[in-house]
Parts: C-alpha cells; sequence; structure tokens
C-alpha cells in the first residue's frame, strides 16, 4: 500500500502541469554593415531604420557607394555582412573571388534623362547629349550605370560628349540638383529620389540594358544571423513594396 501511495503522489507532467517553455530564438543585436549600391541609399535607410525598430540591440551601418567601389572593397578584405550590387557583374567579382555564394536579384532599374527643373536647356531625349554647347554627366564606365548608359547609348547610336564622369549615380545626380550640368543620365529611381529638383525624361532604348540588383551574404560576414535576416526583409513582401514605391521594378 505505501508504494502504491507513493506512486500515486508523484504525478506526470500529462497531469494538467504544463511544461515550461524553451529558450525562443536569439534576439539580434550587434552591427550589421550592409555595403550597397548608391541607388539604393533611400529605400535602404528606410529599411535600415525599420530593422533597428524591430530589434532595439542592432545597429545597422551602411556604406553606399558605386558597385564597382564596392566589389574592390569586399575582395580587399573590408569587413561587411551584406553586398546589394547594382548588377550582376560587379556582384560576380565577389562571388568569382569565393567570397559569397548564391545572390538573389531582389529588384531592377532602368536609366532616365535627368535635368534641372524646367529643363532650361530643353533636352528632349538621347541625341541631345551629343550637343557640345551642353553640360552632360554620366557615370564612369566601371560603374552598373555607366555601362547602361554606354548600352543605351549605343542602341540609340548616340556618341555623348560627357563633361563629366561620376563615381556614383548619386553624383551624377546632385549636379543636375545643383544646375551644375544640363542633363545626366541616372536610374528612373533617383529621378524620382529627387522630388520637384529635376524631371525625368523617359528613354525607350533604356530597356535594352535593364541593371539587375542581386543581394547576398558575405562568406566571412562578422554578423550573419542579422545579414541572413536583413536580406530576409529586403526580399519580404514588405521590402519589395517599400522598392517599388521607390521607383523599383520588383521580381
Amino acid at each position: 500500500m505505501l508504494v502504491l501511495l507513493l506512486a500515486g503522489c508523484g504525478g506526470s507532467a500529462d497531469d494538467g502541469a504544463a511544461a515550461a517553455p524553451g529558450p525562443g530564438p536569439a534576439e539580434l543585436g550587434g552591427t550589421l554593415t550592409v555595403f550597397a549600391a548608391a541607388s539604393l541609399t533611400d529605400v535602404f535607410t528606410d529599411l535600415g531604420e525599420q530593422f533597428e525598430g524591430d530589434h532595439p540591440g542592432l545597429d545597422v551601418q551602411f556604406n553606399f557607394a558605386g558597385s564597382s567601389a564596392l566589389a574592390t572593397q569586399v575582395t580587399q578584405g573590408a569587413p561587411a555582412d551584406v553586398l546589394a550590387s547594382a548588377n550582376e557583374a560587379q556582384m560576380a567579382v565577389v562571388t568569382d573571388a569565393g567570397l559569397a555564394a548564391d545572390p538573389q536579384v531582389f529588384a531592377a532599374n532602368v536609366l532616365q534623362i535627368a535635368v534641372p527643373a524646367g529643363n532650361p536647356a530643353g533636352v528632349t531625349g538621347l541625341a541631345d547629349l551629343a550637343r557640345e554647347e551642353l553640360t552632360i554627366a554620366v557615370c564612369a564606365p566601371q560603374v552598373p550605370c555607366g555601362a547602361a548608359a554606354e548600352d543605351v547609348l549605343a542602341a540609340a547610336g548616340v556618341t555623348a560628349a560627357p563633361d563629366t564622369l561620376e563615381e556614383d549615380v548619386r553624383a551624377a545626380l546632385t549636379k543636375v540638383e545643383l544646375g551644375e550640368v544640363d542633363a545626366a543620365l541616372v536610374y528612373a529611381t533617383d529621378v524620382t529620389a529627387a522630388g520637384d529638383a529635376v524631371e525625368g525624361i523617359d528613354v525607350p532604348e533604356a530597356e535594352q540594358a535593364v541593371n539587375d540588383y542581386p543581394i547576398v551574404v558575405l562568406a566571412d560576414a562578422p554578423n550573419p544571423e542579422a545579414a541572413a535576416a536583413f536580406v530576409e526583409l529586403v526580399r519580404s513582401g514588405e521590402g519589395q513594396q517599400a522598392l517599388g514605391d521607390a521607383g523599383f521594378r520588383v521580381p
């Protein structure tokens, strides 16, 4: 009888006592360093602020520049967690070096002609970029926006006479905003970001030089968990909506 009484006192977990909850997923923290094409400045900054709000222990740091400069920095050992490039050719520089694998395209972009508000030089199309009396800005050819500009101009049969070759698309846009040039070839998203300061002129030939934007977690990422979560945010419905609102084409 004593044995039976003792056995009866030793209730099991099935007797109604709830099991203690296990530990949840580790909260993201530390610093997340994202290298991103200059044309992503506005939308990625907003997504980064949202990401920090969702993870109070996380500090998101961005390095915005031309994709060729970013690829060079990564291959030379600059510490970063995520790389988002403005074309696949510059991403290939990094993947071919074994520093990342399986990048995913998350957006696309096309060129427009940007002119100062009011279009004082009366620019109407690509042919005007060959007018010697105008001051023209394009991106340097090693930068994705510069490579796309070369393709677009070749498709139109136009030999442009640029007065300045800029290191990234935002530098070219700034020249237009300040009225330092009569026109520049920039991305449609940059025209959108500039608001009333510039006007955009569509270029039909731009459809022959659409830039796909890939993103990847770098192989030596100091904060791989946060990096993977940020890439997931960019590729999520919410991230894609933000990119679409900024004028990017989304898959």
